[in-house]
C-alpha cells in the first residue's frame, strides 16, 4: 500500500484554488502528529449511527447510475465549493484495502438537507480559519454489503496494523465500528476533520479517521487537552448546523430531522 503526501504549500494552494471556485480535487494530506499510542497513518472504516439489524436491506429498485437526482441528493462540493475531499472508499487507503463498491467516482453526495446544513457548519468554521475536509457521506449499501463479506473473510488482515490493531475483526459489527444496515446508507450522514486555513494541515484530533478503537471516542481521556479542544471546535459547529455526533467516532455526524430516516438507498455514487 502506498499513501500520497503532500506538501504543506501543495495543499495551501488547493485550498486557495477551491475558494477561487476551482473543481475540488481528492488529495490524500499528512495528517498533524497524534496522540502516543495511536497509528501515524490515518484509517478508515466509517461506520454508522445504527446498530445492526441482523440482514442487509434488499437492493433499491433505483440502483442505477445518476438516480442520485431523483431523490433530491446533491453533490456536496456544489452547495459546499470550498470543502476538500478526500474519498477513502473511492480509493484502496481503506480498512479493507481495496475500492469499495458502488463508489464509482471520486465524489460525496448527500440529501439537500444534510447539504445546506453543512453549508452553514463551513461557514462558521470558516469564521474560525478552517475549511472542512470531507471522507465520506452517502455510502451505497452494496458498499455496506462489500464490509460484510470483508468481515466474513477472517483471512484477509492486511489492514489490520494500520485500521484495527487492538480489535478481532469478526467483533467489528457488535462493537459498533460497522453496521450491517448504515446511516450513511440514508444520505444525511458525512465523515469529516478540519484543515487550517494558514497551514494547510490537518487539525490534530488524537487519532486518525476511521480508527477502531477507543482513541476515536468522544471523551476518551487518550488524547491531550488540545486534541479534545480540537474536536469539540468541529463537534460545536456541526452542532450549531443541526447535526449529531456518534459517540464512537469524532468524524461522523448526522443531520437531526434527515429526511429519509428509514430509507436505506442503494444508488451507486458516479
Amino acid at each position: 500500500m502506498r499513501r500520497c503526501a503532500f506538501s504543506r504549500a501543495a495543499l495551501v494552494l488547493t485550498g486557495l484554488a477551491l475558494m477561487a471556485g476551482c473543481t475540488p480535487v481528492t488529495p490524500i494530506m499528512t495528517p498533524e502528529p497524534t496522540a502516543a499510542g495511536a497509528p501515524s497513518p490515518p484509517p478508515s472504516p466509517v461506520s454508522t449511527m445504527d446498530q445492526s439489524t441482523g440482514t442487509p436491506a434488499p437492493p433499491d429498485p433505483s440502483a442505477t447510475p445518476g438516480a442520485w437526482r431523483e431523490h433530491g441528493f446533491v453533490v456536496v462540493s456544489d452547495v459546499v465549493p470550498h470543502a476538500l475531499l478526500e474519498v477513502r472508499y473511492y480509493s484502496s487507503y481503506n480498512f479493507v484495502g481495496e475500492r469499495i463498491d458502488g463508489y464509482g467516482a471520486p465524489l460525496v453526495l448527500l440529501t439537500g438537507e444534510a447539504a445546506e446544513a453543512l453549508k452553514k457548519a463551513a461557514e462558521s468554521l470558516a469564521e474560525q480559519g478552517y475549511i472542512l475536509k470531507i471522507y465520506d457521506g452517502y455510502r451505497p449499501q452494496r458498499a455496506v454489503n462489500h464490509f460484510i463479506r470483508w468481515a466474513g473473510n477472517l483471512d484477509d488482515q492486511r489492514m489490520k496494523s494500520i485500521f484495527y490493531p487492538d480489535v478481532n475483526k469478526e467483533k467489528v459489527f457488535d462493537l459498533g465500528y460497522l453496521a450491517r444496515r448504515s446511516g450513511h446508507s440514508r444520505g444525511s450522514t458525512v465523515d469529516l476533520t478540519l484543515v487550517n486555513m494558514k497551514t494547510g494541515r490537518e487539525l490534530d484530533m488524537g487519532g486518525p479517521f476511521d480508527y477502531f478503537g477507543e482513541i476515536s471516542h468522544h471523551g476518551t481521556s487518550l488524547i491531550t487537552e488540545r486534541q479534545t479542544a480540537n474536536r469539540n471546535t468541529l463537534r460545536s459547529a456541526m452542532e450549531a448546523a443541526g447535526f449529531k455526533p456518534y459517540s464512537r467516532e469524532w468524524w461522523h455526524y448526522t443531520l437531526i430531522g434527515e429526511p429519509y430516516p428509514d430509507t436505506y438507498f442503494d444508488f451507486p455514487i458516479g
